[in-house]
């Protein structure tokens, strides 16, 4: 039985993994089109859509909003008894319907158009009422339904889903949109945190494992222990600093010296150390982690003083 549900679900996700390929395909001059229209742009992006189409629009639009692009959702037969209050003229509105055919979206059209919006189709069906009649039709059409009965939307949700996100990110990388702008739209949470907060904010300050150049390797060992940081931070006699030893040095030093424990953190330190600015932000201080493949960064002043340290344990 294992090897047979096992089988069955990589054959839902290689044929909704087709679909999405399928989509990327048929991407071309309209969708270009579409976007710059958008780009364009002076009022909102309304993304409408019923059922499952409607359960993605809403990701689609919020997508949108929290990438830079003014959005929010609007649920067809709200807006038939009364929400179509809400919009501008200036609005443009994407609709979804696989078929093209879902009559409470087809039914707003003259609506839409009565009031100047541009609309743009999200369709599996280009030929369809939906497709013919709006201004942008977009091609979300796969080869089939991972659902056995081809009854159940799962491809089809799941391509449309990859273009929505793919209108945005298009949008984000035409305007410019810099993590400084994301956070702007993300203040709550750890996402917020990090692209918001300095390291100054979230680094360690207290019972920093400060050593000299001259101690000696044995006594170099119980600071590491009691800081609990995996490092000791090795200054200068103007308390400048000047190198680091962590367990990997120490690993090193083993593997070259008879007696390690009478060497002078001198003669075993790692020389300048990656080291960065208090209002570095959290973001960017994660990335020099992960890139330089290292488990901690030292804080200092202008002076090369030891500030504190930050290391992943902070985010």
């Amino acid at each position: 039985m294992n090897a047979r549900v096992i089988q069955q679900a990589r054959e839902v996700c290689e044929i909704e993994a087709a679909g999405i390929l399928a989509v990327s395909r048929q991407i071309g001059d309209v969708f270009a089109e579409a976007v710059g229209r958008i780009i364009r742009c002076q009022g909102r992006v309304i993304v409408c859509g019923v059922g499952k189409s409607g359960i993605i629009g809403r990701k689609i639009s919020a997508t949108l909003a929290s990438t830079g692009t003014p959005s929010f959702f609007l649920h067809p037969v709200e807006a038939f008894h009364g929400d179509l209050g809400i919009l501008k003229s200036d609005d443009i509105i994407i609709l979804i319907s696989y078929s093209g055919e879902t009559e409470e979206v087809l039914r707003l059209v003259p609506s839409f158009k009565s009031n100047g919006n541009v609309l743009i189709a999200l369709t599996g069906n280009l030929a369809s009422t939906l497709g013919a009649t709006c201004d942008y039709a977009l091609d979300a059409g796969v080869p089939g339904e991972a659902c056995p009965l081809q009854v159940a939307p799962t491809s089809s949700t799941t391509a449309a889903l990859a273009l929505g996100d793919a209108i945005a990110m298009v949008l984000m990388k035409e305007r410019g949109f810099r993590e400084e702008d994301f956070a702007k739209f993300h203040p709550g949470g750890t996402l917020g945190r990090r692209l918001l907060m300095n390291v100054e904010d979230a680094m360690s300050r207290e019972d920093l494992p400060i050593i000299s150049l001259s101690t000696i390797i044995r006594d170099v060992i119980p600071v590491m222990t009691s800081c609990r940081k995996g490092l000791s931070v090795v200054v200068d006699d103007a308390r400048r600093v000047v190198g680091i030893i962590t367990d990997g040095d120490l690993r090193r030093a083993l593997g070259g010296h008879g007696n390690v424990l009478d060497l002078t953190a001198e003669q075993v330190m790692t020389r300048a150390p990656k080291t960065i600015d208090g209002k570095t932000k959290l973001y960017a201080a994660e990335r020099i982690l992960t890139e330089s493949k290292i488990n901690a960064l030292l804080i200092c002043d202008e002076t090369q003083k030891l500030s504190g340290i930050f290391a992943f344990h902070n985010l």
